[in-house]
């Protein structure tokens, strides 16, 4: 039926098919996170940066 060449290259198929999942998973959930982050962060200096230069 299968010969063992084909069954290493069905389980090589499905470790790169899972490790692809999981890192387009991380992606999307951890860059828009950290983007958000940096520019809430840029926005902060910014009003301080006004405030000061008001005083």
């Amino acid at each position: 039926m299968f010969e063992f060449d084909q069954y290493l290259g069905f389980l090589l198929f499905l470790t790169i098919l899972t490790i692809g999942f999981w890192l387009m998973i991380f992606l999307a959930s951890f860059v828009p996170y950290w983007l958000g982050g940096a520019i809430f962060e840029l926005i902060k200096e910014k009003r301080a940066k006004k405030q000061t230069e008001q005083e």
